[in-house]
């Protein structure tokens, strides 16, 4: 029987998958055009839906023709994606290209009217004309002309940096919201605090007989587990952590029966690389890698560092009431019983990742600086009081960094005000 990780790896790879819709598109096609055999003769069309063997024939080929090159055309577009993905905006991003439901549908519809019409096709006789499959078959190449152009108008938008920006950034304030409803859904009280397992000495550690990026860990199944056996559980890694072959990532402290380390293991799900689900900053990373790109020698485009600035300042602010200064998820049964600790990012962790590499590589440019001074007075006003000095931390290593980059007095003031538009906004001096 598959552990939770295995089945939670084979719904990822599912879901990432750009051959199992159309597959399925394919097999539906064939199923449909072979019942078309059945219902086709006690099927009353008016004469003008009524075909001669040659004209269907030649009608049939054709869609068949037409829908091969259009799979074609749709399979171009998404090199072309992988092109502009590594060129110009983050390879990381492509894991959410892949999952877009558009893309799937449309190369799902176009395999399987391809097989429906072969299925159609291979009916047609002298003596018998599938007419009804012949005017489906028209009447898909026609859907398939409309998702054809459903697709380019996203391609064509949705590919912009500010648009990925929001598509990623509205996915990662998904995923936060969605790691609390399932830490919520363990069924036992969930808070942050201090490691209260630190000071004691693990009874049994668990390593991992594969190495990978940590993807999830089901809490429900932990927390379960811990009651079962009268333990308390420690992770020792956080989700979106490499994790090496062997490394230990879970201690079992003081338990009146040790669990088998392979269902233990089998909580845990790794991956080849870092996964949007249920790790927020991993969307963050995403919209930072394209910000530092805008802002590298090679590109020079301040004006789309600050677009994808809002992005990242709505993401934080989305994320700043869940978040404090505390490292660690600390989960008790109806009796206070300490159950699971799992290391989780502070405050400051997020804030660091969205401004640090931003500050360093776009220190020199003016409406860079003047974006970051607005967004990072922003948060203070509407953060926790434990997390303003980590805010003031960040103002004052911008500050610096204008001193550093700006030596002409002017240019250091006018750098130093905030700025919602990096510049020519209003002044809010």
């Amino acid at each position: 029987m598959f552990s939770w990780a295995r089945r939670f790896q084979l719904r990822q790879r599912l879901i990432g998958s750009l051959w199992v819709i159309p597959l399925l598109g394919a097999v539906l096609g064939a199923v449909l055009g072979s019942a078309d055999a059945w219902h086709d003769p006690v099927a009353r069309l008016p004469t003008a839906w009524q075909y001669s063997a040659g004209t269907a024939s030649g009608v049939l080929t054709t869609i068949i023709a037409a829908m091969v090159g259009l799979f074609g055309f749709v399979v171009t577009i998404g090199v072309l994606v992988v092109q502009m993905a590594t060129g110009t905006l983050s390879p990381r991003f492509m894991r959410l290209w892949y999952r877009d439901r558009l893309q799937k549908l449309t190369l799902a519809s176009f395999v399987g009217t391809v097989t429906f019409a072969f299925a159609v096709l291979r009916g047609i006789t002298n003596s018998s004309v599938p007419s009804l499959g012949v005017s489906v078959a028209g009447l898909a190449f026609i859907v398939n002309l409309i998702l054809l152009l459903l697709y380019l108008d996203r391609f064509v938008h949705n590919l912009r940096p500010v648009s990925v920006g929001d598509m990623v950034g509205r996915r990662g304030l998904q995923e936060g919201r969605h790691a609390i409803r399932g830490a919520a859904a363990a069924g036992v009280t969930i808070a942050r605090a201090p490691n209260p397992l630190a000071a004691s000495d693990p009874v049994m550690v668990v390593g991992l007989g594969e190495g990978g990026a940590l993807h999830a860990i089901n809490l429900h199944g932990l927390v379960g587990m811990a009651v079962k056996y009268g333990c308390a559980i420690e992770m020792r890694c956080s989700v979106g952590d490499f994790v090496p072959s062997g490394f230990p990532v879970v201690n079992i402290h003081p338990a009146e029966q040790l669990p088998d380390a392979r269902v233990v293991a089998g909580m845990i799900a790794l991956g080849q690389e870092r996964s949007i689900e249920d790790d927020p900053a991993f969307a963050l990373r995403i919209m930072v890698d394209i910000a530092i790109r805008a802002l590298s020698p090679a590109v020079n485009d301040p004006t789309t560092a600050v677009q994808l600035i809002n992005q990242i300042e709505a993401l934080i602010r989305g994320l700043a009431p869940d978040l404090d200064q505390q490292q660690h998820l600390v989960a008790t049964d109806p009796n206070g019983t300490v159950r699971l600790v799992v290391p989780v990012r502070t405050f400051e962790d997020y804030l660091r990742l969205a401004v640090t590499e931003i500050r360093e590589y776009g220190g020199e440019s003016i409406q860079v600086c003047r974006r970051l001074k607005a967004m990072l007075e922003g948060l203070n006003d509407i953060v926790d009081p434990a997390c303003r000095p980590a805010v003031e931390a960040e103002l004052a290593r911008l500050d610096r960094t204008v001193t550093a980059h700006f030596p002409d007095s002017e240019e250091r003031q006018f750098a130093r005000q905030p700025d919602r538009q990096g510049i020519g906004g209003p002044d809010e001096r």
